[in-house]
């Protein structure tokens, strides 16, 4: 027969505090490095130069504002999140218009006024694809982490 106490019990199994705050740990590290590569994917399809890119592939950026693309996690929702940082004003909404399509309004100067003109943008997706492109490599990131801690 068997005799064991509730306290000798406890003590064979693993700790939970120390098994949740590794994961907690792992899953941070895992989704960061997600983030940073992207981001990095995002940015790199971006490229500079003057002009309008083609429906369907990823903008031009003409004064490099749309490359400033961040990524921070979240570790109350265990989660990350990547994007490119929001404009000020009325172009602020540029950078939605530009992954999934739509209208915004567009401002010129000519001479002493400025002419406001709403336009339709076709879409030119940038967050999604680099987003899809590094979406295989999440289960390799997550892999062994709780043995390296």
């Amino acid at each position: 027969m068997l005799n064991f106490k509730i306290d000798q019990l406890k003590s064979s199994f693993f700790d939970s505090a120390k098994v949740v705050s590794a994961l907690d740990k792992a899953t941070r590290k895992a989704l960061s490095k997600f983030g940073a590569f992207v981001r990095t994917s995002a940015r790199s399809s971006i490229r500079r130069r003057k002009g309008i890119s083609k429906p369907g592939n990823p903008p031009n950026s003409h004064q490099g504002d749309l490359k400033k693309i961040l990524f921070a996690y979240d570790a109350q929702r265990q989660s990350v999140v990547v994007g490119p940082l929001r404009f000020s004003g009325k172009r602020g909404f540029a950078t939605k218009a530009l992954e999934h399509g739509g209208t915004m309004v567009v401002e010129r100067k000519r001479k002493s006024r400025v002419i406001q003109k709403t336009v339709q943008v076709a879409a030119r997706p940038f967050m999604a694809p680099a987003f899809q492109k590094n979406l295989p490599q999440l289960p390799e990131l997550w892999r062994n982490q709780l043995n390296r801690s």
